[in-house]
This record gives C-alpha cells, structure tokens and sequence, in this order.
C-alpha cells in the first residue's frame, strides 16, 4: 500500500508522462482494463485482442504465441492508470499550447469529448495526435522511431490495401507507391527507391513544372492583353470601313439620285416639246382639214349646176392644187427617251468607278500596316535560280548550279520560299514585278510536297501568275489587266482564311481567295519563270521591297 500511495503523491504530469508503462502501444492512450500477455507487455485488453485477430505476436517484441492465453485484468496497472488519467485530465485544459480544433483544423483522433487541434499525424499508427497525446511520441524510445509528419488526413490511404503495410516504397517501373512486401511479390523485379527520394525528384521537377506554368499563364495573358488590343483595333478598322461605306453608299444614292432626277427632267421635257410639236401639227392639219371640206362642198354644188357659164368661171380656182403639206413625211417620235438611259448609266459608272478608287486607295493603306520583312531562304531555292546575298531578290539564272541536296528544295519547279511562316493574324507584303513577261507569286502551306506541279489551293498553293498581261489566280478566274504591272501587294488574313493580291501602282484590289481554312504555317512563294518565259526576255529579278506607307 505505501508503494501505491507513494507514486501519485510524488509524481507530477511530467513525470508521470514519462512513465512509459502507463500508456498503450497499440491505441497510445492511457490504459482501459489493462492486460499481461505472457512475454510481460502490458496493453488495454480490447487492443490486444483486436491485433490477435490479425497475428499471433506480440506488437512490441514481435514473440509469436502458438496457444493464445485467457487475458485477465492487471488490477494494479489498471488502478495507476486511473490516477495517471485523472492527472493529465486536470492537465490538459489549463495547457497553454493546446487549442480546441476549429472546424476546418484536422482534430485528434485519441481525445475524447471535445476534440483539440492535432499537432502531427504518426505515419506507423495512422492516428493524428493533439500536443498532450503526442507526447509518448517525444519521451517513449520505441515510439521515438514513428515517423510523424503535418496533420493529415485519411492516413489510411497511406496503407498498402493488399498487405496492410505502409507504403513507403515508390515503383518507378509502374508509377506508384508500394509498401515493403510488394517488393517481394509483384514488384519483385522492379526498380523501386524510398519515397524520400522520389519526393525529391518529384519536388524538384515540381518546381520546374511550376515555372513552366507560370510561363505559360504569363504567356496567355499577354495573349489576352493582345486580343484585347486587337479587339479594339477591330473596332476602329470596323468604325472606319463603316464611314467609308456609309460615304460611299451615300455619294453613291446621291448620284443615284441626281442621275434619276436629270433623267425624269430630260425626258419630261422632251416629251413636252413632243406634245407641243404635235399639237401645233394637229392644229394645222385640222385647218387643212376645214379648207379641205369646204372645197368639197363647192366642188359638190358646183358638180349638180347646169349653168355653163358659172362652172367655166369656178372651174379654175376650185380644181388648181391646194397650198397644203405634204405629211407623209411628217412624224411625232415616240422613243423620245433613246440614250438617254444609257447616258445616265455610263454617269453614274464613273462615279461608282470614282467611289471605288477612294475604297481601293483607303483599302490599300489599312492593308499596308500589317506589312512585314520577308526574305528569301536559300534552303529552298531551286538550283536553276541565282538570289541576292540580303535575300531579296531573285531570277532565273539560266543554267543548274551545284546545291546540297535538302528535303525542303524545290528540285522540279524554279522556285523559293521565304524563311519566315505565319500561323495566325494578318501580313502584308509586295514585290516589285516591273520588266518581267511572266512570274508566280503569293504563298504556300509549311507541309505541301515540294515535289508537286500542280499548284493549287486543293494542294495548299494559293498563288497567281502573270501571263499574257493578264493576271491569273490559279484555281481562280482571270483577270484582264488594264495596265502593266510593276508593284504587287500580297495580303493574308488567315483567320478569315483570304488571300488578296493588289496593284500597289494603281492603289486596286485584283483578286482574293477567300472562304480557305488555314491550319498550319503559310509561308511566301516565289516564282521569277524561266529566262524566255511568256514570249519574251524574262531575265529581270523579283524583288521584295519595303512598303511605302502613304498618307
């Protein structure tokens, strides 16, 4: 009895927190009908008997039972264990390290009652431990060696689900965490290393996959700022294209309406004159008339007299001719209107074609800004055609020259590309044509067979070529050319999937492809012809020139 009465008296919750023998290894936690098993350990009986449903050892010094023996109640442990549990119950809430879990605060798995906040997680017993229940973790040497970590939860996700173990392995063959015993079953052979070592790489590589992202967030929101940017570029082009259409509808109606005025006045008036001539001729024949009846009725009279004297007097002046017209070539025109339609036309043709050459001129200087520097690359030039050292121009240069071999060479048609590719927005370009009989121009898909004749949008070409002074979209129609060539502009809208050709001389559109759908890279092409092509000397080079932004 002095013994019992000795330990309570002298021991404070300190010390009694490091009596070890006080405390569970299985639930960690002051004993509840405390138990000793044969090779002297003590546990709570419901813990014990609980493991022996899963192994026949010991959980402290792993002695294996073969008979298992009737489990009693150690009164004395029992009895120090209820004065050790009522020490640290009148400890634990004047603690002033240990708080109640919040609500969004992982909490101990041990308390009971009102739960305190865990302060870390036992990776060996799957248990979140607050500052009080951790402590044999701290004091007791075999529990010194779990390995405790943040509070976490669902630890027992971090069990293997096939042998019960802790996964503490990673297999790198299959990319995923194993524990001890996979390594010798189906992991056997695999290239397994501790998870500290893999977190290490992975922490490593997580870093980099970090500023990747941060790359790639920083890119698309420059990408956003410059969609915005273009948004409203959008707006002021749309703003503009609206003003001049409206200008030119407007001059156009105008004319329209002017034309349709003078039109109905002409006519009007003209058709006055008609009637009014053709009154004055019917007033005359309608006195012709009268003095033709009033002959008539003398000649009648005269016809039923029997005096001879009186028919010989009136005869003379009744029957001589009369001072009348000859109608039968007069007439009233009834297509007072002839040419005068046509006229009216042919005037509002030029002021359309005016109109249109305003709309030309302002559509060329919009297109004009998103010009771009373009250079020839020599890794695709035909080994026929002789470039500029700066990469601007290019001719044929009437004999093969000795060119390595290279995937990307036009070997059956005199051509070359340009060394820079667009794959989104707009660009703009010209090349100064002046001198030649016939070239190809405009622009090419990244991926499209070198090796090919024919030259098509079907086959990713959308170009033109000059023959016979006429300007031929290939794959679209002709166009008559009313003047020589010297400067075209190439435009491509590859959103919109256009490609527009332009007289930059003549500040006109020629021809556009439109209604495409690009995909990939577009590069320029080009194609001088060959020396005597289009009946002529055709030696004179295509050069790409810088584009003069006129006001």
């Amino acid at each position: 009895m002095a013994i019992f009465y000795c330990v309570p008296e002298m021991a404070s919750p300190s010390s009694l927190l490091s009596e070890e023998q006080f405390l569970c290894s299985i639930c960690l936690d002051v004993f509840t009908d405390p138990v000793t098993i044969s090779c002297g350990h003590n546990f709570c009986m419901a813990c014990i008997s609980g493991y022996w449903n899963t192994t026949d050892q010991c959980p402290m010094c792993k002695q294996r039972f073969y008979t298992r023996t009737e489990l009693r109640v150690n009164t004395f442990i029992a009895e120090m264990a209820a004065q050790f549990r009522k020490l640290v119950q009148v400890k634990a809430p004047s603690s002033p390290g240990e708080q109640p879990a919040e609500p969004e605060k992982l909490s101990c798995d041990v308390c009971t009652g009102k739960k305190l906040k865990a302060l870390k997680s036992c990776l060996q017993c799957l248990t979140s431990y607050c500052e009080t229940h951790l402590q044999p973790h701290v004091i007791a040497p075999a529990l010194k060696r779990h390995k405790l970590i943040d509070p976490v939860d669902n630890l027992e996700d971090r069990m293997c689900k096939k042998h019960d173990r802790l996964l503490e392995l990673f297999c790198k063959t299959d990319q995923t965490c194993v524990c001890q015993f996979c390594t010798e079953t189906d992991h056997k052979t695999h290239h397994t290393t501790p998870l500290e070592e893999e977190f290490g790489e992975r922490k490593a590589q997580l870093g980099k996959t970090e500023s990747q992202v941060q790359q790639m967030i920083r890119e698309r929101l420059q990408k956003v700022k410059d969609i915005k940017r273009s948004v409203e570029v959008s707006k002021k082009d749309a703003k503009r294209e609206i003003t001049d259409g409206v200008q030119f509808f407007t001059a156009l109606v105008q004319s329209i309406e002017r034309s349709q005025a003078d039109l109905i006045a002409v006519i009007e008036k003209k058709q006055k004159a008609a009637e009014m001539q053709a009154e004055g001729l019917i007033n005359e024949l309608e006195q012709e008339i009268t003095e033709l009846k009033r002959r008539c009725t003398e000649l009648e009279q005269l016809s039923h007299t029997e005096d001879h004297l009186h028919l010989l007097q009136r005869f003379p002046s009744l029957c001589s001719p009369m001072n009348t017209r000859n109608w039968s070539k007069i007439s009233v025109y009834s297509d007072l209107c002839v040419g005068n339609l046509r006229r009216a036309v042919s005037q509002l043709e030029e002021t359309v074609t005016k109109e249109m050459l305003k709309l030309c001129d302002a559509e060329l200087k919009r297109v004009q800004q998103w010009s771009v520097d373009v250079t020839l690359d020599p890794d695709t030039r035909h080994h026929n055609l002789v470039m500029s050292e700066d990469g601007k121009k290019v001719r044929d240069g009437y004999r093969q020259h000795t060119l390595q071999h290279d995937p990307e060479r036009f070997w059956n048609v005199p051509s070359v590309m340009g060394k820079e590719g667009f794959s989104s927005g707009r660009f703009y370009y010209e090349v100064q044509v002046e001198g030649k009989t016939t070239w190809f121009l405009g622009l090419m898909r990244e991926s499209t067979n070198r090796a090919l004749l024919l030259r098509s949008p079907d086959n990713g070409f959308w170009i033109a070529r000059l023959i016979d002074d006429q300007f031929c979209p290939i794959g679209g129609t002709r166009v008559c050319l009313q003047k020589k060539l010297r400067r075209v502009g190439v435009f491509v809208d590859y959103e919109e999937g256009q490609v527009s050709f332009y007289d930059v001389e003549n500040k006109s559109h020629i021809f556009s492809f439109i209604g495409d759908t690009f995909t990939e890279k577009l590069y320029p092409y080009f194609n001088p012809g060959r020396y005597d092509d289009g009946g002529g000397d055709n030696s004179a080079p295509l050069v790409i020139t810088p584009v003069n932004h006129t006001d």
